[in-house]
């Protein structure tokens, strides 16, 4: 007999079993290990911490603190750990950092992005400074309709 459920958040298996040879009852904790594909092909297994340590170098001279940064990367985690699949890559890890980077901090978000989408020359920086400033005035207009309506 097993009988199964899921445990944190879906992301591990818990299991009671029963051994057949001898009739006794035990636990087993699966846990869903998710790999990324670097760039080179090697693949290894996602680490919160090296989201922190890629975010913390975008963040320097930056006023944000070390726990925000711990959130983005449970955020991050969490977003790559929803998609169900036990491997991605690399540049799918980065494009999940850019979103709660960008809410967390626009100058390091900038920085990330640069450096992630490889920014060659002023323009591509004008570009992604001009996006910022679209979504801030529609964040703003929604603003004001909701404090007038």
């Amino acid at each position: 007999m097993v009988d199964s459920r899921e445990v944190e958040e879906g992301q591990a298996i818990r299991r009671r079993r029963s051994c057949s040879a001898c009739g006794r009852r035990f636990t087993t904790v699966e846990e869903l290990v998710l790999s990324v594909v670097k760039r080179s092909g090697v693949t290894e297994a996602f680490s919160r911490e090296k989201v922190v340590r890629g975010v913390r170098r975008a963040c320097q001279g930056r006023p944000v603190e070390e726990d925000a940064l711990q959130q983005l990367a449970h955020r991050v985690e969490d977003a790559v750990r929803s998609r169900g699949v036990s491997e991605l890559s690399s540049h799918e890890v980065g494009l999940a950092i850019l979103g709660p980077l960008r809410e967390l901090d626009e100058v390091a978000y900038l920085r990330f992005a640069s450096v992630y989408r490889a920014f060659s020359s002023v323009e591509d920086f004008e570009k992604e400074i001009a996006d910022l400033r679209d979504a801030a005035g529609v964040v703003a207009r929604a603003a004001e309709e909701n404090a007038g309506g």
